[in-house]
């Protein structure tokens, strides 16, 4: 699934780290997220979503 964390934490200058630390997951997750390699639970996701203000289907896009 694609996303866009990478984006959106660089509009507001986050690390991963600090993405992380806001939604209670380790750098590592957010890494794997950014980048594909994971898709997160609905919890997660829904906390990502509410981090950055957006609906969910904002930051995570069908890559149909």
């Amino acid at each position: 699934m694609k996303n866009r964390i990478k984006d959106l934490r660089a509009e507001r200058s986050w690390t991963q780290a600090d993405v992380a630390r806001r939604v209670s997951v380790s750098r590592q997750t957010i890494n794997a997220i950014e980048t594909g390699k994971f898709d997160p639970s609905l919890p997660v996701a829904f906390r990502l979503a509410k981090l950055f203000g957006l609906k969910i289907e904002e930051v995570f896009l069908d890559d149909q």
